[in-house]
């Protein structure tokens, strides 16, 4: 996860840039005058590249006071294309020679309002930059011999005063006499001809926008400003039953009431489009004298319509480098709208998406009285079991081609044949950019946009419900970014610009982080403010979407003992985010009683055991992540140093199955990468740079890993043996965690190689997929596997052991699993010491993946195995059986299943289709009589769904698998 940077616009002098290594010849230029643009690579904080740069780029842009690049910009980030190149001085500078005007392509209109040139530097694909140190922002320089200063008050000031007071303004600007129109919400108000521009505006007493137009020869600059009236405090009691944030009115589609918790704050207006955003007095909100709470009823608003408004909160006496006046959108939005944003959010996934008001800067917040509300089909969802529970963990964005909502729905036939029983989606609450994994979050209750509608999130978890799947959102409470309301309102910014970190005053946020995994804003969670923040927005994705679970990220930074450069204070016991997660779980609990709490602490056993073991005698206990990526890394590398044990619950202490094991996650590097990149390349099956070799391990890895007892994850795709790099850039390069930053390219979004490589016709990685299908199908269905376990190498860790019992069930039934898998690159003879408690030899084992049977004439007689082979054996053969995966509910056959050319089924149908793994109809047959041959020889190995209609039009599926 890394945090967002914004554009910063700097208005600084020439003089300035030219000590920060940027100069330009001559220093002070017009848009139509030739100019050198020189940048020195020597060593500075904000330099990337390194002194000796190959190729140096400039991305430069044009534009105003208020946006330098807003007119046009030149050069193509990551692009190789001469675009921007410059040359190479041999001294360690580099230089470019243009005229702005020509260069940008600017017409008359943009040449006579250019104020500001704007620019960084680049290596030519784009991984390293230059920037001005020591913000690392933007280089941004001064165009034109005409410049204005408004001396008082400061540009983009909020000077607040009371109602009757006066406001002093003076200016001056470069380049001879000007004419100077002042104008007041767009009205003028005063004139003049002068190179010192003064005036005083008096008896103010309304809040009031000021643009200060001064005009030389063709070219306007503009200088904005404003005044807040104090309107006074009026103290009235907040009504009953009202939350933070917006409170629709349910008996009046034509009210709502507007709830917000800053305290410290002298009065806020509500500034909206109900009041084309110039708020009075008759938009100050009340303050409740009990909880200090402001608060302010909106009448009138009509049904149906789109409304957005922020907040203006004022403190008349902030500390040092806090600005009085601060415009928000409301904390607890459940929509926001974005200038940033939302220009680049398709109208296919979001149709009818507002326009962003204009004039207004910053995410507003945007709502609707009188919407329909969504008509569940799933009220009362029934949750897998825990122990059963295996996740698939999903990246919206690196998903599907349509990066949406509707992909996942679209995929639920896939998620059904594969037979997970969760979905856990990567947060999708409003985050900074539109491409991102999520957890650089800004509203925490805001659905974000670029993934689709609320009704369409919606509509997934009701879909998802329908067939059995349940869903879970990872949630982001350590930290917020910039862009959050609560940073802002209470914010440090010396440079006046409207960002900054959290200020002393901030009663959500640390100024600095309390340990050492620090991003965004470090949340200050024994506040109780962020406690009752973090609550309510539980209470809205548990109430308003139905989500069933939540996956905590990074939980070690929910205390507030340690510092950001102690790892051993923040990785050691900390009894405070013991308690503070409790809390937090019991709230979820106190609204869904079944609901899934899963942390990802990755921290001490003895901490992590407070949670799992937590209100356990009541069937809950908070799931715990437990990487376990290092050891499955190496036995898919071929190597014997890490041996699995962790995988499974007991190993850290836990005394329930409360421990979400997986191989591999969004965090570390795919398998199958590290495998082909750094594995064995010894044996009779090297992997290393050997794809086949290397996919014929994942099924091995699925057995030693989703059969062990209590929940399991999936990270999307490994199901298809995933090797496309987490670091692989958008230029296609890969980049790991070694390479200096920016070359991790962990968060750039992904080539979606699964569809675009075709996959699902790899029979190399559809054999994956079936087999995990199968032993998830095992997990999920078989009780054996919520029993007992041991894992158990057979002398070397690349001879893995897996055993699963339980000695209180019947010889009868299925009470020992023994899975043995060869991990080697060469053939192994495994000891699978099968149990001999009840058991006498010879006897019959089955093979559970498809109930072959087995005669094992003693329980220590060794089972060869090549590379990558495993064998998942049962002392009766799986219920599951090989007619019918799904276990239908009549008594209709589909045999042989699995198979390979053909199949039958024992009575007659109507119709029999067969649609594969994505919902595509790939074959029919109609009027089939009963132990006809269908034959299915040109279909490619895989799972497919076999839907039967019988005479009568009754439909119903089954499972068939190809091989």
């Amino acid at each position: 996860m890394k945090k967002i940077l914004f554009t910063l616009l700097l208005s600084l002098s020439n003089l300035f840039f030219a000590n920060a290594q940027v100069t330009i010849t001559p220093s002070s230029f017009n848009v139509t005058d030739q100019i050198t643009i020189t940048v020195s690579t020597a060593a500075q904080a904000c330099n990337l590249m390194g002194t000796t740069p190959t190729k140096v780029y400039m991305h430069a842009g044009i534009g105003d006071d208020s946006n330098a690049f807003g007119f046009s910009v030149v050069g193509n980030w990551g692009q190789d294309d001469t675009v921007g190149l410059m040359t190479n001085n041999g001294n360690g500078t580099w230089s470019i020679t243009l005229t702005p005007s020509t260069y940008f392509g600017l017409n008359g209109t943009q040449q006579a309002n250019t104020t500001k040139l704007g620019m960084v530097f680049r290596n030519a694909n784009g991984s390293q930059t230059l920037k001005l140190p020591p913000s690392c922002g933007d280089f941004i320089f001064n165009v034109g011999t005409f410049q204005v200063n408004l001396t008082a008050p400061t540009n983009n000031s909020a000077t607040i005063i009371n109602s009757g007071g006066n406001l002093n303004i003076s200016a001056t600007n470069t380049g001879g006499v000007a004419s100077y129109n002042l104008k007041a919400n767009g009205v003028s108000i005063n004139t003049n001809t002068t190179s010192s521009y003064a005036f005083n505006h008096t008896n103010i007493t309304t809040n009031t926008s000021y643009d200060l137009e001064v005009t030389l020869g063709a070219s306007t600059i503009t200088r904005r400003f404003s005044v807040i009236v104090n309107p006074g405090s009026t103290s009235q009691a907040i009504p009953n039953g009202l939350e933070n944030g917006i409170n629709l009115n349910v008996s009046d589609n034509t009210k709502a009431t507007l709830v917000l918790e800053a305290p410290g704050k002298d009065f806020v207006y509500l500034a909206g489009s109900f009041n084309n955003y110039t708020p009075d007095s008759n938009y100050a909100m009340k303050k409740d004298p009990t909880s200090g709470k402001f608060w302010l009823e909106l009448t009138g608003l009509t049904p149906g319509a789109d409304n957005t408004y922020q907040y203006w909160a004022v403190d008349q006496t902030p500390i040092t480098n806090s600005p009085s006046l601060v415009k928000a959108a409301d904390p607890c939005s459940k929509m926001v709208l974005s200038p940033y944003d939302d220009p680049w959010i398709s109208n296919s996934t979001f149709p009818n998406l507002p326009t962003y008001p204009t004039g207004q800067e910053r995410e507003v917040t945007w709502f609707k009285t009188g919407v329909t509300p969504y008509n569940w089909q799933v009220n009362n969802f029934n949750k897998p079991d825990k122990d059963k529970l295996v996740v698939y963990e999903v990246l919206i964005r690196d998903f599907d081609a349509n990066r949406n909502f509707q992909n996942i729905i679209d995929r639920i036939q896939y998620f059904k044949n594969l037979g997970i029983n969760a979905i856990e989606l990567m947060p999708v609450m409003e985050f900074e950019g539109n491409e991102s994994w999520g957890y650089n979050t800004s509203f925490h209750m805001a659905l974000d946009k670029y993934y689709g509608t609320p009704e369409k999130l919606k509509e997934l978890v009701d879909v998802c419900h329908q067939n059995g799947i349940a869903v879970i959102l990872d949630i982001a409470f350590n930290h917020a970014f910039g862009r959050n309301p609560m940073v802002r309102m209470w914010m440090n910014d010396p440079d006046g610009d409207g960002w900054g970190s959290p200020a002393s005053d901030n009663p959500y946020f640390n100024t600095t982080a309390k340990h050492s995994y620090s991003v965004g804003e470090d949340f200050n969670h024994s506040s109780t403010l962020t406690r009752n923040y973090v609550k309510q927005t539980i209470k809205h994705w548990i109430t308003e979407y139905k989500i069933d679970g939540f996956r905590w990220d990074l939980t070690k930074g929910f205390t507030q003992n340690c510092n950001s450069g102690d790892d051993g204070c923040t990785n050691a016991y900390q009894q405070d985010r013991v308690d503070v997660l409790k809390e937090y779980a019991d709230y979820s609990w106190s609204l869904d009683n079944d609901h899934y709490v899963i942390f990802e602490h990755l921290g001490t056993d003895n901490e992590e055991q407070q949670w799992a073991n937590y209100r356990l005698g009541e069937g809950k206990g908070i799931m715990m992540w437990g990487e376990m990526f290092t050891q499955y890394k190496e036995l898919a590398m071929g190597f014997s140093t890490q041996n699995i044990s962790r995988m499974g619950h007991t190993s850290r202490g836990f005394t329930g199955k409360r421990l979400i094991g997986y191989p591999e996650s969004h965090d570390k590097d795919r398998l199958m990468y590290e495998a082909i990149t750094y594995g064995n390349g010894g044996g009779t099956a090297p992997v290393n740079g050997n794809l086949t070799n290397a996919l014929a391990r994942m099924g091995a890895i699925g057995a030693m890993s989703i059969l062990v007892p209590g929940p399991k994850m999936i990270w999307h795709f490994a199901e298809l043996g995933n090797n496309q790099s987490i670091y692989t850039c958008a230029n296609g390069t890969v980049n790991d965690e070694g390479t200096f930053y920016p070359g991790d390219c962990k968060l750039d979004t992904k080539e979606q190689v699964q569809w675009t490589q075709n996959w699902l016709a790899d029979t190399r990685r559809t054999a994956i997929l079936s087999d995990w299908s199968k032993l998830i199908s095992l997990k999920t269905s078989e009780p054996v596997f919520s029993s007992d376990f041991a894992i158990s190498p057979d002398g070397s860790n690349i001879r893995q052991r897996l055993y699963v019992y339980n000695n209180t069930y019947p010889t009868t039934q299925l009470r020992n699993v023994v899975v043995i898998a060869n991990f080697s690159v060469g053939n192994q003879n495994i000891n699978p010491s099968f149990p001999t408690d009840v058991y006498t030899y010879p006897m019959t084992w089955y093979n559970l993946m498809d109930n072959t049977p087995i005669t094992i004439t003693s329980p220590t007689a060794t089972i060869a195995l090549t590379p990558g082979q495993f064998r998942v054996y049962g002392n009766r053969p799986s219920t599951l059986s090989s007619d019918d995966f799904e276990a239908n509910q009549n008594n209709i056959n589909l045999y042989p299943n699995p198979t390979k050319n053909s199949f039958a089924l024992t009575a007659d149908m109507a119709k029999v289709e067969i649609y594969n793994i994505t919902g595509q109809l790939i074959k029919s047959f109609n009027n089939i009589i009963s132990n006809q041959q269908l034959d299915i020889t040109n279909l490619e190995v895989g799972i497919y769904l076999i839907k039967l209609t019988d005479r009568n039009g009754t439909s119903q599926s089954k499972k068939l698998i190809k091989e």
